[in-house]
């Protein structure tokens, strides 16, 4: 889709606007065209205010001077129009993060936009925005405007599309109407096979405490709060989800629990042991294993191998190294062992990460990661961006890990996976815990409430 926003230049095809010819060669080529786009990670710059985040880039005013009046008018009238409320004069970096998707949708609208693309953008909303996003959209799509809704979440292409385009490795595979669809065979267009939404879990097996967090505080990249007290337990063969909109503390939480940032306050035990500000390696030996977020730059080193990837925590011990001198033969049987169990994609056990899929990518991690039976996973997103295909196959990873007795700390945006994965669900707001509560019986509503910040669970 960057390619109709100018981003990218196609190697060949065209694209027609209106049945003719178009030629979208930028980002500021695309506006001529009225043809906005809200990005999955905002384009905003966030020292600015709302206006003059709209207006940036526009020949708008006179000479240098902005008519701030005449810009707060027009916004004002846009955003009571199509009920996205939002101070045309605060600084963007005080808006929560629903708050910012709307100045995008705005700043789209502000500029003419007849088409909008939209890339994943449910992925940092609670359940309530969500759904004030989808009474927006449909109130634009009456008023005469295009949307371009992409997601991997089939719950949503059923409820808010009328047509849908289902993609395979780059190539377009079918478009059909919603209306004469499903979800099953939706999926199966873009695996090719058939999927099971319905994942058989087995009654949780509650056994020893493995790991306890006390109180624990952590600051971020900027050096501001992230975690504030946070405390909680995890046990033998459990899955406990963590839940909350995008930058509450999730990514802090998990680089604390695997020595990648240092705690500022409160304990870490593993096992009965005190593992505060251990080293990365030092958690790792201690059977920690950890699934990070970003794959592709802190789960793998992509110019390195698949066989090479795979003992990148190993490859100093036996049997992967006998003194100073790797054993390679040891190595490669290792990788051919992998690519078996864990179905990974690729011509060979030398294939550069780097070429593979996300999802082959994200096989690579759980068979490194997973290997040696780990007493402690530290999934983060372990799903995101994958077809449902992998998605599938990786939960079916992670709940089999469980039944073997490994405790799981899930980390996801994705309040489906957390509702169907979990034994039991923390919501963190703002780097504290709003609540832990059984995942039985849960409410999604009341969940997303708690990551919002307006209710909380007695714990």
């Amino acid at each position: 889709m960057r390619i109709l926003y100018g981003l990218y230049q196609p190697d060949e095809g065209e694209i027609l606007l209106n049945g003719k010819p178009i030629r979208i060669s930028s980002p500021r080529a695309a506006l001529t065209y009225h043809i906005g786009m809200v990005h999955q990670h905002f384009r905003l710059v966030p020292t600015l205010s709302v206006a003059e985040n709209m207006v940036l880039g526009l020949d708008e005013g006179t000479g240098p001077f902005l008519n701030y009046r005449q810009t707060h008018k027009k916004i004002s009238q846009i955003a009571e129009k199509y009920g996205l409320v939002v101070d045309p004069q605060a600084k963007v970096w005080q808006l929560t993060v629903g708050q910012q998707q709307r100045v995008e949708i705005l700043k789209a609208l502000y500029r003419q936009a007849d088409v909008l693309i939209m890339d994943e953008p449910t992925s940092v909303l609670t359940p309530q925005e969500v759904d004030q996003l989808f009474a927006t959209l449909r109130t634009l799509v009456d008023d005469g405007l295009t949307i371009i809704f992409i997601t991997h979440k089939l719950d949503e292409v059923m409820e808010i599309s009328d047509r849908v385009t289902v993609l395979r490795k780059g190539k377009a595979i079918a478009t059909v109407n919603t209306a004469d669809t499903n979800k099953a065979e939706l999926a199966k267009l873009m695996v090719g096979r058939e999927v099971v939404f319905r994942l058989e879990k087995n009654p949780v097996k509650r056994g020893e405490k493995i790991l306890a967090v006390d109180d624990l505080q952590a600051l971020n990249d900027r050096g501001l709060p992230a975690l504030r007290g946070v405390s909680f337990e995890v046990y033998e063969g459990e899955i406990l989800g963590v839940a909350g909109v995008s930058g509450n503390g999730q990514r802090e939480l998990a680089e604390v629990l695997t020595g990648l940032r240092r705690a500022t306050g409160g304990h870490v035990t593993l096992e009965g042991k005190d593992v505060t500000n251990r080293s990365a390696r030092e958690i790792a030996d201690a059977g920690v294993a950890h699934v990070p977020t970003e794959r592709k730059t802190m789960g793998t080193v992509p110019s390195m191998t698949i066989r090479e990837n795979l003992i990148l925590k190993s490859y100093r011990q036996p049997p992967f190294s006998h003194g100073m001198f790797l054993d390679n033969k040891a190595a490669e049987e290792n990788a051919r062992a992998a690519m078996k169990e864990y179905a990974i994609l690729a011509p060979n056990i030398d294939t550069a990460v780097k070429v593979l899929s996300g999802g082959n990518i994200q096989r690579v991690v759980l068979a490194r990661e997973l290997s040696g039976d780990p007493r402690l996973i530290i999934a983060a997103h372990p799903t995101y961006g994958l077809d449902v295909g992998a998605t599938e196959q990786v939960r079916q990873i992670l709940l089999a890990q469980r039944d073997r007795g490994a405790g799981i700390v899930l980390i996801s945006e994705d309040l489906e996976e957390i509702m169907t994965m979990s034994d039991r669900i923390l919501v963190l707001f703002q780097g504290q815990v709003m609540g832990i509560i059984d995942a039985e019986g849960a409410q999604i509503e009341r969940i997303g409430l708690m990551m919002a910040g307006t209710e909380e669970e007695k714990k």
